[in-house]
């Protein structure tokens, strides 16, 4: 009889409940009993999970990978997928290999490389992928002279941290004095410049920012599979153009995701985004984890979390190519089960022990009958024949 396969996520993104999904879901029919740690008692990570706990707050890196490596040497953990502290936990990864766990992320040098865009930039260019004109700046004054370089060249400036994700801190840069204008409907990316210099005239200590062109769409994500051996197993890109969203296997995006993954060892799942300068693809960032709307390519017959869990088990998947390209799509947000909470509990002085004990016993009845609610929800959902293209 072939053993389940544990798999912990630890303090990771909510979409990821797809990823767990997928992975219940997998064509192999194969036993999976998922672990996930967070730090957020509400993320629905938690609740989706097999396994759940709360993760210890205030570690540093160096303390999280001993933490780690009791996790999985305590649960007997097959398959690490890890988001937070991940170049720390690549850093070790003979040590959990040593405890039987398979660390479903690249080598910590790629890792690090990715984590600073100007280092990123600088490295990808190197490979001969293009990648949109920048410049780094920490004053004022050389973010004047950045965007004054960028719009006598006819593009319009846009900002982000050097090292950050998600599109945290990112900011396009516009001439137009603040007005009302920029109080009105929903909060705009548009900051004005004077503004912008006078936030870092004022500001105690340098930034460091990455500023380049605002990039065109189509937004091309290429998620892509690559095994320890260097070699790509899948490479599909989603395409994302206003609200709609697609599929393409066009070469002028798979090809240097492709050279990126092979050339930088990107093992196991990554993600590679590219925009448009012109009518030219060029990089924008490099994901060094699952996306997280990798679940999506299941609308084109892919099961892409558990060809990588396969991968990291040693298992040989083959290459991942899609029967068919899903038509196009539009993502809407819908609801996610998170864990029960019990109600607190009010201590009167009057009560006594005797008169405490049986409110206690129907307290536990009722969290326990509300637990098997939500499981029996989890499981009808999981038995479902497909994803749903939804995030949280």
């Amino acid at each position: 009889m072939v053993s389940r396969v544990r798999v912990w996520l630890n303090r990771t993104y909510a979409e990821n409940v797809f990823f767990m999904d997928q992975l219940r879901r997998n064509p192999c029919g194969r036993a999976v009993e998922i672990h996930a740690t967070h730090g957020d008692p509400d993320s629905p990570i938690l609740a989706a999970a097999d396994v759940a706990a709360m993760e210890p707050e205030g570690l540093s890196p160096a303390a999280y990978v001993e933490y780690a490596l009791d996790q999985c040497a305590r649960h007997s953990i097959d398959v690490f997928v890890p988001v937070l502290h991940q170049t720390a936990l690549a850093e070790h990864r003979e040590e959990f290999a040593a405890a039987g766990t398979a660390l479903l992320a690249p080598p910590a040098e790629a890792v690090h490389t990715f984590q600073d865009k100007v280092v990123a930039y600088e490295a990808v260019e190197k490979l001969g992928v293009p990648v949109p004109p920048w410049s780094r700046v920490r004053t004022a004054e050389e973010l004047i002279a950045a965007v004054d370089e960028l719009e006598a060249a006819g593009h319009k400036a846009c900002f982000k941290p050097a090292s950050g994700a998600g599109g945290v801190g990112f900011r396009i840069i516009t001439r137009t004095p603040f007005s009302l204008l920029h109080l009105s409907g929903f909060p705009s990316p548009y900051m004005p410049l004077d503004l912008v210099v006078q936030a870092l005239r004022q500001a105690d200590e340098p930034v460091d920012w990455l500023v380049m062109p605002l990039l065109g769409e189509p937004e091309v994500s290429v998620d892509c599979l690559t095994g320890p051996d260097g070699r790509v197993r899948m490479a599909v890109g989603r395409t994302k153009n206003g609200r709609r969203r697609g599929f393409t296997l066009d070469p002028s995006f798979i090809e240097p995701a492709r050279v990126l993954a092979e050339g930088f060892g990107l093992h196991y799942l990554t993600n590679i985004q590219f925009r448009m300068l012109g009518d030219e693809p060029v990089l924008m960032d490099v994901n060094t984890r699952p996306a997280g709307g990798l679940h999506q390519l299941s609308q084109c017959g892919i099961n892409a979390p558990w060809a990588a869990v396969r991968l990291a088990l040693g298992e040989e998947p083959g290459d991942v190519v899609p029967p068919f390209l899903g038509s196009d799509y539009a993502v809407v947000s819908g609801p996610r089960a998170v864990r029960p909470v019990s109600a607190p509990e009010t201590p009167f002085e009057a009560q006594s022990a005797q008169e405490a004990q049986p409110a206690q016993e129907a307290h536990a009845a009722q969290a326990t009958r509300t637990a098997q609610t939500a499981h029996q929800a989890h499981a009808a959902q999981a038995s479902q024949s497909s994803d749903s293209p939804l995030t949280v």
